[in-house]
């Protein structure tokens, strides 16, 4: 009955310009009202440089409804006076708080739990990339095909730029399907493509704050072990900037695998397994049966000897999205490095 009342005072206005312009604020005013909220989570630490182009690249947004909740881990230049500019601009839509100071990890699971946030959606941002237009819709349209209680998960291709936005290439282009068994050795998803459901959010906040090594790797593992659905988009979504000061960077050059190789050498992905498996155990009740069974396999698998370990971690199923990745994986089970 309101809305009716609503739709019959407007269409008595008078057909002047500021009729209107009346008319035209009521109805996006009405538009927004029925659009899924996003609450976009940005984590920010010395990103003076490139944020205020981030920040332009949420307004520029076609899905408009949308709020900011950013998390600043003790910044000393001159990144919160460029946040307090755009609170400032967008009143109502912006919310600046402080840190824990203990890494990029920290700061998202910081703001994933905080409590004050609610919405339908919500998407996690670095400071320094540049989303297309398009980014939040291509993630709510299909986020809304997901019964509301299913946890879901979008994540994208990316477009990389160097530090000058002058594109430089796509990040990998993956065609297995994401499940838990692929999620235990890799992630297909980058953070700053991710765009979650409240149910997905809910299985993280029951988690709480855990050891891992990237908050959206950890996102993927818990949405595929509880059931969710995963989506990853090959249209790339944002241009992600490459560039000295990355924290995490695209790792698809000959280089970044000739690094993992050491890492991997050197016990450091078997570190990763160790983390990522007691932080399961915090949400062991929420996995489902085939996921319990995957990770049971895959855990005592690990500390076999030599033939019985190798028939485990296959009958396992673990997987990466390549041949070579796949073939890293045997010779990680033939020196015990997983």
């Amino acid at each position: 009955m309101e809305s009716y009342r609503i739709a019959m005072g407007v269409a008595r206005l008078p057909d002047n310009a500021a009729g209107l312009q009346v008319r035209r604020a009521v109805f996006d005013a009405a538009a927004h009202a029925v659009m899924p909220k996003v609450a976009i989570l940005l984590c920010t630490c010395h990103g003076q440089r490139y944020l205020a182009e981030q920040l332009d690249s949420f307004e520029a947004q076609t899905h408009a409804n949308w709020e900011i909740w950013a998390s600043d881990d003790c910044s000393k230049d001159e990144t919160n006076a460029i946040l307090e500019t755009y609170r400032d601009k967008w009143k109502g839509r912006f919310s600046i708080h402080c840190g824990p100071a203990e890494g990029f990890v920290a700061n998202f699971l910081f703001l994933t739990g905080h409590a004050a946030i609610e919405a339908d959606c919500y998407a996690y941002s670095d400071q320094d990339d540049i989303w297309e237009a398009d980014k939040l819709q291509r993630a709510v349209d299909w986020l809304k095909t997901v019964p509301d209680h299913v946890p879901a998960l979008y994540c994208s291709r990316t477009r990389l730029v160097d530090a000058e936005d002058n594109e430089i290439g796509l990040s990998p282009l993956f065609d297995k399907p994401p499940s838990f068994a692929n999620a235990l050795m890799q992630n297909i998803g980058g953070g700053n493509t991710m765009v979650f459901n409240r149910a997905t959010r809910e299985l993280l906040r029951e988690a709480g704050r855990v050891d891992v090594i990237t908050h959206d790797w950890w996102a993927y593992l818990v949405v595929t072990g509880c059931g969710g659905k995963v989506f990853y988009d090959t249209h790339p979504s944002l241009r992600y900037r490459q560039h000295d000061a990355n924290l995490v960077g695209m790792n698809s050059s000959w280089q970044a695998r000739l690094v993992r190789v050491r890492m991997l050498w050197q016990g450091r992905f078997r570190d990763l397994n160790d983390r990522h498996i007691l932080a399961l155990q915090r949400i062991s009740h929420r996995l489902t049966p085939e996921s319990r069974s995957i990770l049971e396999r895959f855990i005592n698998a690990r500390d076999r000897w030599l033939v019985p370990r190798i028939i485990g971690l296959y009958r396992s199923g673990v997987y990466r999205q390549t041949l070579l990745g796949n073939m890293g994986l045997f010779v990680a089970g033939i020196f015990r490095k997983m």
